[in-house]
């Protein structure tokens, strides 16, 4: 029994949701979202809510179950609030700059690294190390900071690189005489 599908996912105020050709489609203030949906589990939107069930007991069914809540629960979380990811830049000479729909990046290349933003997502550069990305699909975020993050990886003896808000690189020690 999965204990997170179990929880029916609650729609706030101001959000619709429907089910239509094998997809779930949300709106809300921030945009529309839809997922499409799995076989294996069984919807249904209620009063104010939106439940998952398994449609069998098979393995499959029963996996599939929390992940589609999950989903459903990022849909209406990115519909509402949005998702957003922050990556900081370390090293001498390393930063960015966001010029309308393009980020350009100088990571210690001979050229310069223009990241093209893809639609649905909004990058911010508040300062020349700090690139802020946020939209309202939680894996398009993800993909975008990971894609921006895969130039330059923090490395572990100076730190150098690109790294999420709050991760820990573990340091080495260097070379000794």
């Amino acid at each position: 029994m999965s204990r997170t599908g179990k929880k029916p996912v609650a729609v706030p105020a101001g959000v619709t949701a429907a089910i239509a050709d094998g997809q779930l489609s949300v709106k809300g203030p921030k945009g529309t979202l839809s997922l499409p949906l799995a076989d294996e589990v069984t919807y249904s939107i209620e009063e104010g809510s939106i439940a998952v069930k398994p449609a069998n007991d098979s393995k499959r069914a029963r996996a599939f179950w929390g992940m589609q809540r999950t989903l459903i629960a990022n849909l209406i979380t990115g519909v509402t609030e949005g998702f957003s990811k922050k990556l900081l830049i370390t090293g001498v000479g390393y930063r960015a700059n966001a010029q309308g729909k393009t980020l350009k990046l100088q990571l210690g290349y001979s050229h310069d690294v223009d990241f093209a933003v893809p639609e649905g997502i909004e990058i911010k550069t508040p300062d020349n190390t700090t690139v802020e990305i946020s939209g309202i699909d939680k894996q398009k975020v993800g993909q975008v900071a990971a894609e921006i993050r895969r130039w330059r990886k923090p490395e572990p003896y100076k730190g150098k690189g690109i790294k999420y808000a709050g991760e820990f690189i573990f340091r080495k020690e260097g070379k000794k005489k």
